[in-house]
Order: structure tokens, then sequence, then C-alpha cells
């Protein structure tokens, strides 16, 4: 059987849960790898998509190492946009208050 996987990074804003993790993830850059097999028994190329990995590394005692944590596409689309949403009600809160002014 055919597979392929394909990389891409997300950035993330604020520090996240994923899935059912109970796990908070620091907020940062992370990895996500796809990987997907070829269907057989079309009469064109087409890929299933078989899993997904968030690719955590190690902080404190666990720098140095490297975990994939398995995860699926919707649990990462809400995850991203649960910080998007975030950062947006973050970003409108600053913008609404105003600078103090001089009264002297």
């Amino acid at each position: 059987m055919l597979t392929r996987s394909t990389r891409s990074m997300v950035t993330f804003s604020n520090d996240f849960m994923i899935g059912d993790s109970q796990r908070e993830l620091a907020a940062g850059t992370y990895e996500i790898v796809v990987e997907e097999e070829l269907m057989q028994s079309l009469s064109f190329e087409a890929y299933r998509r078989t899993a997904t990995y968030l690719m955590v590394r190690g902080r404190g005692s666990n720098t140095g190492q490297t975990t994939m944590q398995l995860t699926t596409r919707e649990d990462l689309e809400h995850a991203i946009a649960c910080d998007q949403a975030l950062s947006e009600t973050i970003n409108d809160s600053e913008a609404a208050l105003s600078p103090q002014e001089d009264k002297t």
C-alpha cells in the first residue's frame, strides 16, 4: 500500500488544549504531520487520511524530546478556531481601552 506524509506548520497565539487531552500546550509554532494512503481500485489517484499528528517539543526536563500527539482534523481545526477567537477577543478588549487623558 502506498502512503504519503505531508507537513505543515500552525502557530497558536495562546496556550491551548486539543481533543480530549487534559494537557495544556504552550503557545507557539507546531508542526502538523498528516499521513495518507493511496486508495486502490479507483480509475483516478486519490488518497485517504489515515492519521494526523501534532508534533510537541518537550520543555523543562524533557527538552530535546519530541512527541507525536495523535489528533483528528476536526480537533485541530477546533483548537485553531478557539485560538483565533480568543486572540480576537483579547485584541478587541485592548483596542477598546483608550489612553488616559493628561489633565494637567
